[in-house]
C-alpha cells in the first residue's frame, strides 16, 4: 500500500522515541496508515535472521523507513524486497555505525568497543549514557535524554549486546545502491552519533537520493522536533506522487 508507512526505532530505547513523529505524520495526512514495528527481540547478531523476523512480521508493498539502527535495518529489507518496497525513510542513519577506512564518516572502532564493554559491564548505566549521546545538541538535552530514557523498556542484556554485535556488522552502502525505489536520508546537525558529513558521504555515493540535514538539532530529532520532521517526509512523499 502506497499509504502504509513502517517505521523501525533505534537501538535500546524502543518505539516511545517515535511515536510524536507518527502522530504528526497522521495529522499532516490522514489516510497515510503510519504504523511503528518494535525491533525483534533476538539474541543473534546475524544480520539475516533480523531481516528474516522483519520480512516475515512486515507488511508488503509498503513504505519502509526508520531511525538509526531502525533506518538501517530498514535498508537491508528495501533492498531484499526491491519492488515489494514503495521506498525508503532514513532518520538519523549511517550506512555504516563504525568506521572503517572506506567510511570514515562514523563512530570510532576504539570508542564503539569501549561502548559495548560498559554495555556488558552495567547495561542500565550504558542505557543512560545512550541517551544523554542522542540528546546531545538539543536545545534542551537533559530534559530530551529523561524523555528518552524514562519510556525505554525493560530490555534483557543479551538483547542489548546482539543489537550492538548488530550495529558493528551492518553496512547498507550495498543494499542502498541496490534499491531502485524513492530514499529520502534525514541527517542532524548536531548529531553526537552519526557525523552530519554522512550526509555528503551519501551524496557522494548515490547522486539520486533526497537528502536532508535539520541543523541545529540531536540525534533524538524525531522526538526532538516532530513537526520539523514529519513536514520534510510529507513534502517528499507528495513528490513521489503519494499524495
Amino acid at each position: 500500500m502506497r499509504d502504509r508507512l513502517i517505521l523501525l526505532p533505534g537501538w535500546g530505547l524502543g518505539s516511545a522515541p517515535l511515536e510524536p513523529l507518527a502522530e504528526a505524520l497522521r495529522g499532516l495526512d490522514p489516510r497515510l496508515q503510519v504504523e511503528i514495528e518494535p525491533l525483534p527481540l533476538l539474541d543473534s547478531s546475524d544480520p539475516a535472521d533480523w531481516l528474516d523476523e522483519l520480512d516475515a512480521n512486515l507488511a508488503q508493498d509498503a513504505w519502509l523507513g526508520g531511525w538509526s539502527l531502525g533506518g538501517m535495518l530498514a535498508a537491508q529489507l528495501a533492498a531484499r524486497r526491491g519492488e515489494r518496497c514503495t521506498g525508503l525513510l532514513c532518520l538519523a542513519s549511517n550506512l555504516r555505525f563504525v568506521a572503517e577506512p572506506s567510511w570514515p564518516s562514523a563512530m570510532a572502532t576504539e570508542t564503539f568497543g569501549a561502548f559495548r564493554q560498559g554495555c556488558a559491564l552495567d547495561a542500565r548505566a550504558t542505557l543512560k549514557r545512550f541517551a544523554l549521546l542522542c540528546a546531545q545538541g538539543a536545545a534542551d538535552p537533559r530534559g530530551l535524554s529523561r524523555l528518552l530514557l524514562g519510556a525505554a523498556p525493560q530490555a534483557q542484556p543479551e538483547t542489548l549486546l546482539a543489537g550492538l554485535d548488530l550495529l558493528a556488522t551492518l553496512d547498507s552502502r550495498g543494499a542502498l545502491q541496490a534499491f531502485v525505489g524513492p530514499q529520502l536520508h534525514l541527517y542532524a546537525g548536531q548529531d553526537a552519533l552519526v557525523p552530519a558529513e554522512t550526509a555528503q558521504a551519501l551524496l557522494a555515493l548515490l547522486a539520486d537520493v533526497e537528502i536532508g540535514l535539520i541543523d541545529s538539532a540531536s540525534h533524538a530529532f524525531a522526538l526532538e522536533r516532530p513537526h520539523e520532521i514529519a513536514a520534510a517526509i510529507q513534502a517528499f512523499l507528495h513528490e513521489a506522487g503519494d499524495d
